[in-house]
């Protein structure tokens, strides 16, 4: 596989976590009751990847999954997280889905 551009790094690094989750999910729904505390910008999504369960608090592009008690930023350490691939598998992906 080919360097992956900066240009597309810093892209994935700014991408909504939202966004990617809404694409990279089987299932994925906001949770309309949450009220987030800290960040108004906040939301909490249920979410299935792969046959895998997430409940995330997601802001811009930093997630914070509650249940294996995990963050990141970026659409890479998403991707990373909830697909259990490697870096060069993320961008992959990410590029395979349009990012």
């Amino acid at each position: 596989m080919a360097a992956v551009d900066n240009s597309d790094l810093l892209r994935w690094r700014c991408l909504d976590s939202a966004s990617v989750l809404i694409v990279l999910a089987t299932h994925a729904k906001r949770d309309a009751s949450y009220e987030p505390t800290k960040d108004k910008s906040s939301s909490r999504w249920h979410a299935n990847v792969d046959g895998r369960e997430f409940e995330l608090l997601l802001t811009g592009p930093k997630y914070w999954d509650t249940r294996s008690c995990v963050g990141g930023g970026g659409a890479i350490d998403l991707m990373m997280h909830l697909t259990g691939v490697d870096f060069k598998g993320a961008t992959r992906r990410l590029k395979g889905l349009g990012f």
